[in-house]
């Protein structure tokens, strides 16, 4: 059976075309499990993917990296005591990049703030795809887990060499959940 996609927001694409593309030179991180590929994207259906293309979800912030990897690992039932994960700085480039500087941006594009944090990843999306046919390269958005932003890349659009990885450490997820406030 063939899933059709439903068509673009016609609305969208004019909002999207008519914001400047953003260049990015610098160093991201990404955390992987040990023995997985870092540069290694798939189509995850996360806030910025609607699971349709290899994305590579990056932070632009260390921190940032362990805040949206750890908010995941915690929903589980039982947080994984023998995980391995591997934190790496990558250096990239972009030439073509939509950049959400702030919320306000978000919502301009009809993104609920109040519900930004949430799962429900309808119009983030919606917007990722619709970026993607417009030809960025990949989007820079607030976090919803940390103060900062997140390189969400549309991995087609990179080449062998484009992404390097820089250094590579292990994760104690011990040690950052002792550094994680807990609400009361």
């Amino acid at each position: 059976m063939v899933h059709k996609r439903p068509p673009h927001d016609l609305d969208l694409l004019d909002a999207l075309e008519a914001l400047p593309a953003a260049v990015f030179s610098g160093d991201v991180w990404r955390i992987v499990r040990q023995g997985r590929d870092p540069l290694q994207g798939y189509p995850s259906a996360g806030r910025w993917d609607p699971g349709r293309f290899d994305v590579l979800y990056t932070a632009l912030a260390r921190e940032g990296a362990l805040a949206e990897v750890y908010f995941h690992l915690s929903r589980q039932p039982v947080f994984p005591s023998k995980l391995n994960s591997i934190l790496h700085r990558i250096t990239v480039t972009t030439r073509h990049t939509l950049r959400l500087a702030d919320m306000a941006a978000l919502a301009l594009l009809g993104v609920d703030i109040g519900n930004y944090a949430g799962l429900d990843y309808t119009r983030t999306q919606a917007i990722a795809d619709a970026a993607a046919f417009l030809g960025f390269d990949g989007i820079i958005a607030p976090s919803a887990r940390w103060d900062g932003s997140n390189l969400i890349l549309f991995l087609d659009r990179f080449g062998p060499g484009d992404l390097m990885v820089a250094e590579q450490e292990p994760i104690d997820w011990a040690a950052w959940r002792a550094t994680v406030t807990r609400p009361s």
